[in-house]
């Protein structure tokens, strides 16, 4: 690059950079007239335009980013701004939020993008040493975002416990010890797990960032998965959960959403939220007669709240999850989540080649073992399992599964046949067919026979003579 191209690649930086912090110094002095006319008529819009308790204002941020997202110029910006000065000196208030999309300058689907961006950097920025770039999703228990570390120039997942578990013991400690359990396991089919700590009132959970989708979001966009890719996935899983079980954990939470893909196709299982070491007899014996897991692919011992729950569990539920790749559908399903477990339970299983007829038979075999109702039924452990999916996706049998030999004694079977009589017993209950004897070919094998029988008689009498 020559050097008037360089300076101006730098002098459109400069620019750009400027453009951003005028932005942000507009957001925020129109933003300090936030508390003028707070008892206006408008006073119902003014949601997106409060401070957080640090302090920064949702407006502010959305501000900024709409100008280094490029939705709008730091001069469209700054005529909005204008604008909420006037409607607070009205008495009827309107936000920035509100203006960018009534003057056409972002539409409403880009301003819910940017007030869960915004609102998720205003959540994540007391966590030093990382810039919160957006929200990846929400639950019950946490919400994960997507965040740069700064130190080392790396994205990660951040999760992030809600405010209203700061002051639940029981919640902060599952939390840092899901941390803790994910920290055991190194393996690149395992999220792998980097730090966990406090910031504040924040308690944090960072991750390796997975650029990608979940196995669930691929069943909703094409019903079902093609067997030999469903095979794929689950064999790189059994190896994660290989790996997990050889360290003492058991995952206890295995299903399509926890089941994350990369672009490059590599599957890497998910949150450690509910792993719990398999020798830990006090975690067990406090959660005894609790049913942790999720319905449509919790093993019938978890459903129980069993005390000795061990890595057959996790093959049961990788089992339904596989089911439900194959099929489309889930194995159980019911009115409620207590209908479903209850299924689990009782109800005896549909095979997958039933609801899918395309399915081999190795597949379905290897499922149906998989998700026997009795832990002793299944795979005893994923080396097990992992021999007979990479015999089906070889296109053979699997060798454990196989229903024509699984259980069988071929010594036995053996003997059985060297016990057999050597001629096969005439049923003289059939009726003599008319004619019959009037074939040539038929009546000369008849006479062959009786020569051979004729012959092997004569040997014996001479031999016993």
């Amino acid at each position: 690059m020559d050097s008037k191209a360089t300076a101006e690649a730098e002098r459109a930086a400069r620019e750009n950079r400027n453009a951003a912090a005028g932005a942000d110094s507009v957001a925020r002095s129109a933003s300090s007239g936030d508390s003028a006319g707070s008892s206006g008529p408008g006073a119902e819009r003014r949601s997106s335009s409060r401070k957080t308790k640090g302090g920064t204002n949702i407006d502010t941020i959305i501000g900024r980013i709409v100008v280094d997202q490029g939705f709008a110029t730091p001069e469209e910006v700054q005529h909005c701004m204008e604008q909420a000065r006037v409607t607070v000196q009205e008495g009827n208030q309107r936000s920035l939020s509100h203006l960018l999309v009534q003057n056409d300058y972002i539409t409403h689907r880009q301003l819910e993008r940017l007030r869960a961006q915004a609102e998720a950097e205003s959540s994540g920025q007391q966590i030093p040493g990382y810039k919160i770039l957006g929200k990846l999703g929400q639950g019950a228990m946490a919400t994960v975002f997507k965040a740069r570390q700064l130190s080392l120039d790396r994205l990660v997942a951040i999760k992030v416990l809600p405010r209203k578990f700061t002051n639940n013991s029981q919640f902060i400690e599952r939390f840092y010890a899901e941390g803790r359990a994910a920290a055991q396991l190194n393996h690149p089919n395992i999220v792998q797990a980097y730090d966990v700590g406090q910031a504040g009132e924040y308690h944090y959970f960072v991750m390796e960032y997975v650029e990608g989708r979940t196995v669930y979001d691929d069943i909703v966009k094409h019903k079902r998965c093609p067997e030999a890719e469903a095979i794929d996935i689950v064999i790189q899983i059994a190896e994660a959960l290989q790996h997990a079980h050889g360290k003492g954990l058991i995952h206890r939470d295995v299903k399509p959403k926890n089941i994350m893909l990369t672009r490059e196709g590599v599957a890497k299982l998910a949150d450690m939220g509910l792993a719990r070491a398999i020798s830990d007899k006090e975690a067990a014996e406090a959660e005894q007669g609790k049913a942790f897991g999720t319905p449509y692919y919790i093993s019938p011992e978890q459903i129980r709240g069993e005390i000795n729950i061990g890595p057959a569990s996790d093959i049961y539920s990788l089992g339904a999850t596989l089911y439900h790749m194959v099929t489309g559908a889930v194995p159980f399903d019911g009115k409620n989540p207590s209908a479903v477990m209850h299924a689990h339970l009782k109800q005896q299983l549909v095979s997958p080649d039933h609801v899918n007829p395309k399915l081999s038979a190795g597949i379905s075999e290897v499922i149906e073992m998989m998700m026997a109702k009795s832990p002793k039924a299944r795979y005893p452990g994923c080396a097990d399992l992992l021999v007979d999916l990479r015999a089906i996706r070889q296109g053979q049998p699997p060798p454990i599964a196989h229903k024509d030999l699984a259980g069988l004694d071929l010594a036995s079977i053996a003997q059985a046949e060297s016990a057999a009589p050597a001629e096969l017993p005439v049923d003289s209950s059939t009726p003599r067919q008319e004619g019959w004897m009037s074939s040539p070919t038929l009546f000369f094998v008849m006479l062959v026979l009786l020569g051979i029988s004729v012959v092997f008689n004569v040997i014996l009498l001479i031999l016993q003579a």
